[in-house]
């Protein structure tokens, strides 16, 4: 049984740094990179997509935009915010959501579509959601380290409170526990 209190080894540390390093890579169009990328994080990256889509077909899609998403947008990876696995699981989920919500979506008429908005944000709100993350992961950062390591699969995996528990070998009830006071902590913290 694998200790739940357990830090982040050196191995681990290393493989998060050789992903990160290979993602640079990916934003210098390096495709012997981006091929051991994909090779090392497909798995996981598609088993978020089927968790999210319960549809093996449109997670088979979805993984492929993931990694499409992956090399033209490489170059806006920051390491210093997130590492390498959490910025494709994030597009992933992203992506896996956008495609269920498509599929509730009506066909719209040329003059519908004209009136559409363009909602995408302004490089003001851009800028203010850099600063944001910023706070976030400050704030993440005075977590204990397995309360973080929780909170970001929690929300960046979308794992349930039964997968993060049996993973960290830990009891569910302990689990939701990490969870609550770790959001209590954030809110307080990101309230200052």
């Amino acid at each position: 049984m694998r200790d739940a209190t357990r830090t982040p080894t050196s191995s681990d540390t290393a493989g998060r740094d050789d992903l990160d390093r290979m993602l640079s890579a990916v934003a210098l169009r390096d495709r012997a990179a981006f091929e051991t990328l994909y090779r090392r994080t497909s798995p996981k990256i598609f088993a978020i997509c089927i968790k999210v889509l319960r549809d093996r077909s449109e997670a088979e899609d979805t993984l492929q935009d993931v990694y499409v998403t992956a090399w033209n947008q490489a170059a806006t990876f920051n390491p210093q915010l997130s590492s390498a696995i959490t910025w494709l699981g994030t597009i992933a989920r992203n992506r896996a959501i956008d495609r269920i919500r498509r599929r509730r979506t009506v066909s719209l008429d040329e003059t519908t579509v004209e009136e559409i908005v363009d909602e995408s944000p302004t490089p003001a709100a851009l800028a203010q959601l850099s600063q944001e993350r910023q706070r976030l992961e400050l704030c993440l950062q005075a977590l204990p380290d397995i309360q973080r390591k929780a909170i970001r699969e929690a929300f960046f995996t979308g794992s349930s409170y039964a997968e993060l528990a049996e993973r960290m070998s830990v009891p569910l009830g302990t689990m939701k526990s990490w969870i609550r006071r770790s959001l209590m902590q954030l809110k307080t913290c990101l309230e200052r």
